[in-house]
């Protein structure tokens, strides 16, 4: 499974697993771009990111913690 920057919950569930003692409160958007690239099943564009769409992984990382 290739995952794009849009499958947001998939790739929260992904940095859970990999990053489960990461703070996903208090964390950079450019290190959480960087982790995002690091997933093996990622396969986009680093460029088509954008703030908007790392507030929703990281919304998502969130909740899937909870």
């Amino acid at each position: 499974m290739k995952l794009k920057w849009t499958d947001t919950l998939e790739i929260a569930i992904l940095l859970e697993e990999k990053f489960p003692d990461k703070d996903n409160v208090n964390l950079r958007f450019t290190d959480l771009h960087s982790w995002v690239l690091d997933l093996q099943e990622f396969d986009d564009d680093p460029e088509n990111s954008n703030e908007k769409i790392l507030e929703a992984i990281q919304k998502a990382w969130i909740d899937e913690r909870d």
